[in-house]
């Protein structure tokens, strides 16, 4: 088959951004390990995009599929190198970068063009980059998530307990997500408004904190046929001492390292069997209401009784090669048999039948 593979890779750190950090609390985070082997994380303007080893490894599974495979960037050349190229079908996994539905792009282009591709359709991914839109339509169909309200300015009062959470309205990969996100006071959280809109140039979402366990479920299919990988559990115990038990962007990529790796995550979730299919019928209930395609992964947290809330969805999920990273769609993948190669050539599969493609 004649695949395009459309991306966007990760700057390397010296064409990216000077030696800064958006959020001031977490310089002293910064060590030589991150400096030396992960200069992209250090500033978190790229945290969606991908690192040049998952696109080649992404390209390595569709060849070995039988497979042709172009690899096409998401650049301001992306539709007329996907135009002349005419790929049968294109694995997408582009996050795009200009605007708030900037993962809708390239959706959009193929749609434009007539070209088959894997993933969720350019209305379904933008709803889902749009966090207050999947909420709304999360609570109109009774799927449980935090109640919010999004702001760009400071706030004289808010309704509701404190703690709240605060994250940017249009963001992914825990991208302006850190430690200080869980505020206790009005105080804080306008100065969290404040950091998020200097930096991203966007909304705060505002939610009540959640403070039960959390989840993370890698969704497979389609429709009444989707499958539940084995449910994650966010070990929070392994969130280091003195930060709050989120995993925010400190966790997750200054803490978190090859050479440092934290046992964050247990795969399966040793929880009831209760639990786990409450889980399990959330999550169907959320990708199907969204109307989600091929794969996904969303994020679940308890709340203070115990009743599974999503917390974020995830069209295109994280997908870290290389077994040393805490990635989770092929952890989930790994367990139940399924290699990178495998995993890769799944989902290719499951949008051919999608769209009735041999």
């Amino acid at each position: 088959m004649k695949l395009g593979l459309t991306y966007n890779v990760k700057k390397e750190f010296a064409d990216a951004t000077p030696l800064e950090i958006k959020n001031k609390a977490s310089e002293n985070l910064i060590n030589e390990n991150l400096i030396q082997n992960y200069p992209e994380r250090v500033d978190d303007t790229f945290a969606e995009w991908d690192s040049m080893e998952t696109i080649d490894a992404i390209k390595e599974a569709l060849e070995f599929g039988g497979n042709e495979v172009e690899l096409i960037e998401a650049d301001d050349d992306a539709f007329y190198k996907l135009k002349n190229y005419k790929p049968d079908l294109v694995f997408n996994v582009a996050e795009g970068f200009y605007g708030a539905s900037r993962e809708s792009q390239i959706p959009s282009m193929l749609e434009m063009l007539n070209i088959p591709y894997t993933g969720s359709d350019s209305i379904s991914i933008g709803i889902c980059h749009d966090k207050s839109r999947s909420k709304e339509i999360l609570s109109y169909y009774n799927v449980p998530n935090a109640p919010f309200l999004i702001s760009r300015k400071r706030l004289k009062n808010i309704k509701g307990d404190f703690p709240k959470f605060v994250k940017p309205l249009h963001e992914g990969s825990s991208k302006g997500i850190y430690n200080s996100s869980v505020v206790n006071n009005i105080e804080e959280l306008n100065k969290e408004i404040e950091r998020i809109s200097d930096s991203y140039n966007q909304p705060a979402l505002i939610e009540d904190f959640l403070p039960g366990k959390e989840f993370t479920i890698s969704m497979l299919g389609n429709g009444d046929d989707v499958k539940v990988l084995p449910v994650i559990e966010i070990n929070l115990d392994e969130v280091p001492e003195g930060f709050n038990k989120i995993y925010s962007y400190e966790v997750k990529w200054f803490f978190d390292t090859r050479e440092n790796q934290l046992d964050i995550f247990r795969c399966p979730a040793d929880i009831s069997r209760e639990l786990y299919s409450e889980i399990e019928d959330v999550c169907k209930q959320a990708f199907n209401c969204l109307r989600l395609k091929d794969w996904s992964r969303i994020d679940v947290r308890l709340d203070k009784n115990g009743v599974p809330n999503i917390v974020e969805i995830n069209p295109l999920p994280g997908i870290l090669p290389d077994p040393a990273d805490n990635s989770c769609f092929p952890k989930a993948a790994r367990e139940i048999g399924l290699n990178y190669n495998q995993m890769i050539n799944e989902v290719l599969n499951e949008a051919k039948k999608r769209y009735n493609l041999k």
